[in-house]
């Protein structure tokens, strides 16, 4: 069906998943860039050959997904359908209405990695490409902040980029090197101690070009990898991680407006939160399964597809 790109309705030629995220991409790099909303969306839809309707839809959707606006995200939904609810966004955006429920929506974001500009950087190894072909080949890593009545907790995540698997992750009272190491230790013990060809990415922040976050790296065979200052998203992967752990956890609806009282407390609720996200999580990335199940399932075909030695 020929691609039809006139203004009014959605198209009705079906686009991979893959197409719908470049394009989304092309609208949110020209609308940073230009500072405004207006005219990104059809500039990009007359670029691509594209309904401009139905590229205003897919930015939407990705906002909500990402809780930047409310809305039925695509993992509910799926819930839903497979629950055996075949209900539409749009109706259950109505009923969301109706009862008085909204979806969470992120705020923007503090940076917490401070660079260091007399100290030597590594490379980008990574240049925002954020796909692997297996467990262990990237891992991304970054810093954020939760207020507390008792002072700042600060918040490491390492993830695995094949499968969105948090590795690694620590909440302290300060932002030191020493928080990133515990949070490597963490993910070396979960993951293993010699992780050959490796790349760790993460923003440019002091706690990130110190000698012993390289020294501690290269300890388990891996090799840091740095993104350009002040760019998000040259670590868009860990970003994003970032943000919905903010908006399903520290600002989410059951802490209805409620405040954290001390540093412990976001550990705790941290903790349980890192095992829902690994293990309950439905991710639209990893076909809508956890990353646990999406390891194993990799796992075991790597297991089918080995030769059977000594069976003549």
């Amino acid at each position: 069906m020929p691609k039809d790109t006139t203004a009014g309705k959605p198209t009705a030629r079906r686009y991979s998943p893959e197409e719908k995220a470049a394009a989304v991409r092309m609208v949110r790099t020209l609308r940073a860039e230009l500072g405004t909303e207006h005219g990104t969306v059809q500039r990009v839809a007359a670029q691509l050959g594209y309904g401009t309707e139905s590229v205003r839809l897919w930015v939407r959707q990705a906002d909500i997904d990402e809780g930047h606006q409310p809305g039925l995200s695509t993992t509910d939904a799926e819930k839903l359908k497979a629950l055996g609810h075949d209900v539409g966004r749009d109706q259950v955006a109505r009923l969301m209405r109706t009862a008085g429920i909204e979806g969470v929506r992120r705020t923007k974001r503090v940076r917490t990695t401070k660079p260091d500009p007399g100290v030597p950087r590594h490379p980008d190894l990574v240049g925002r490409d954020f796909t692997a072909t297996a467990p262990n080949q990237l891992w991304v890593t970054d810093l954020t902040f939760v207020p507390t009545w008792a002072g700042i907790a600060y918040v490491c995540f390492i993830i695995d980029a094949y499968s969105r698997m948090i590795v690694g992750w620590r909440v302290a009272s300060h932002m030191r090197t020493t928080m990133v190491l515990d949070a490597i230790e963490v993910a070396r013990w979960s993951r293993g101690t010699t992780l050959t060809g490796l790349r760790c990415h993460s923003g440019a922040g002091s706690q990130f070009t110190s000698i012993r976050y390289g020294e501690r790296l290269a300890e388990i065979g891996a090799v840091p990898s740095i993104g350009t200052v002040g760019d998000s998203y040259d670590n868009a992967l860990a970003e994003t991680v970032n943000g919905y752990y903010k908006a399903e956890l520290i600002r989410g609806p059951a802490r209805e407006g409620r405040p954290w009282k001390t540093v412990e407390d976001v550990e705790l609720a941290t903790l349980s939160w890192v095992h829902w996200h690994n293990h309950d999580r439905l991710h639209g990335y990893l076909n809508d399964v956890p990353p646990t199940e999406f390891e194993e399932t990799f796992y075991a075909q790597t297991r089918t597809d080995q030769p059977l030695v000594g069976i003549q």
